[in-house]
């Protein structure tokens, strides 16, 4: 099993590059840049990472056809191809932050931010399986380098034919952001790979069958079909300081802002907790706004199992059991792991090459 990191999108394109060097020189596969509405551009920012490194992987993770038309987003992540000697990635999703700062509804119905007032009549985008789908095909398309008269899929349009035989680079490699079912199936018919997010042990046969399924409805089914999953990671010297990123960023986990119940309760002991937890809901957003990481009205107790089951935090001491999680992933059918890096990203990436790296190879 590879392993991948996520960078926050806060960093300069010089600090990405510095990170990504030393990425390179541990043996880190792929670096991914998060794509937020405030924050530097998730392709520019790759940039003078290109320039400065010769085989890592680079790519922004993820981005909605919503937000970039597919056509546009063919441009950039052929540029940033040509600018890395073929070794650019994209990982392609239905939804994400910036839709709501654009206007769309958020997935969830409710707002992240204080004073956040939602556009009136606004949506989530229909038919996002088809959506991401046709982003995909467009993907391809564009990066064969054969001419076409232009795509029309039902939900996005190129009314004038498009050749990019400019580039010549062999790839870029395109991910599918599948974690339900009918996007599973759809990356695995589709794309180079497919990544997951926040996905415990036990959800990874689920997505290896739906997998299995999409690979058999396909002709091209690549020989190496990548099966990533995006996961946090806070293990630091410091206890209190992972704890404390650990609480401030435990709303994002996925079933915390989706509100899974199915998942949360295999970390609660009754429905009573998880009524509490739902009860205090904003309050898991509050802890991330104000970068507080204090989370009102729900016990550390309850806070600590959500933190234990859907991210990987402690200290040193803890390193054992997160390592044995991620080998269990690997025997899972993970042929990568992308940890999420976020404060003091240097000091999680020297931990991540001298303790990961070596055990999950």
């Amino acid at each position: 099993m590879d392993i991948d990191i996520i960078l926050e999108p806060d960093l300069s394109p010089a600090q990405i590059a510095a990170l990504a060097v030393e990425a390179e020189k541990l043996g880190i596969r792929a670096l991914w840049t998060s794509n937020y509405h405030q924050h530097w551009d998730c392709f520019l920012a790759l940039a003078p990472a290109a320039a400065a490194t010769s085989k890592i992987l680079l790519g922004p993770l993820a981005v909605s056809p919503w937000e970039l038309h597919p056509l546009k987003m063919a441009n950039a992540l052929l540029t940033l191809n040509e600018m890395s000697g073929g070794r650019a990635m994209i990982a392609v999703g239905g939804g994400g932050g910036v839709l709501g700062a654009i206007g769309w509804r958020a997935a969830t119905g409710g707002t992240i931010w204080p004073g956040y007032h939602p556009v009136k009549k606004t949506r989530y985008p229909d038919r996002r399986v088809r959506g991401v789908r046709e982003c995909i095909e467009i993907l391809k398309q564009a990066r064969s380098g054969e001419f076409s008269r232009g795509y029309d899929g039902g939900t996005f349009v190129i009314s004038r034919p498009f050749i990019m035989q400019w580039a010549q680079s062999p790839g870029p490699l395109l991910y599918s952001c599948s974690s339900g079912p009918q996007m599973i199936r759809m990356g695995a018919r589709t794309a180079d790979g497919i990544q997951v997010s926040d996905f415990t042990v036990d959800m990874l046969a689920d997505a290896r069958a739906n997998i299995k399924a999409g690979l058999e409805k396909r002709d091209d089914a690549p020989k190496d079909f990548r099966f990533g999953n995006f996961w946090a990671w806070h293990i630091k010297e410091d206890r209190d300081a992972s704890m404390y990123e650990a609480r401030r960023e435990l709303i994002w986990r996925g079933a915390v802002i989706g509100k899974e119940e199915e998942i949360l309760m295999k970390f609660l002991h009754d429905h009573d907790e998880l009524e509490l937890v739902m009860d205090n809901w904003d309050n898991f957003r509050k802890a991330s706004w104000t970068r507080s990481g204090k989370i009102d009205g729900v016990p550390e107790d309850v806070v600590n199992r959500m933190i234990a089951g859907l991210s990987s935090a402690g200290d040193m001491g803890d390193l054992e059991v997160e390592l044995e999680r991620f080998r269990q992933m690997k025997a899972g059918g993970l042929t990568e792991l992308s940890l999420r890096l976020h404060d003091d990203p240097l000091d999680a990436l020297k931990l991540i090459g001298a303790h990961v790296l070596p055990a999950v190879r």
